[in-house]
């Protein structure tokens, strides 16, 4: 087979087996993404925490099986967009509990370490 000068050579594509099944998204990635982003909203007030857990572990789940279907489960940008999102909302937890934790030492630190009594008690 002979192509015109200037022409790319024409490539065909192999006929794909009819029992294979079409791509779809993964309903993983879309619920990776959705806690994801609920774990990064709520991260500062420390209830990010169990939405991105949930979420990390469903993405090890997504990409687990995404690698099994051979490129017939789909999204994986939404997957690491939700994985991107659960580490800002747990990065947002662990300042907000460090915050805290810096303001409990500096009030215990302004404390007395005694009790203190009023001038007439012996």
């Amino acid at each position: 087979m002979t192509t015109a000068p200037g022409h790319p050579p024409a490539v065909r594509q192999g006929l794909r087996d009819p029992l294979d099944p079409d791509p779809a998204r993964s309903t993983k990635a879309r619920a990776v993404f959705a806690l994801g982003l609920i774990a990064a909203l709520t991260g500062v007030f420390v209830g990010g925490i169990v939405p991105a857990t949930v979420a990390l572990q469903l993405c090890r789940q997504a990409r687990r099986e995404a690698y099994a279907s051979g490129g017939f489960l789909t999204g994986a940008v939404w997957l690491r967009r939700g994985e991107r999102l659960a580490w800002t909302g747990l990065g947002l937890a662990a300042l907000t509990l460090l915050a805290v934790v810096v303001i409990a030492v500096v009030r215990l630190a302004d404390a007395p370490f005694t009790q203190d009594f009023a001038p007439n008690v012996n």
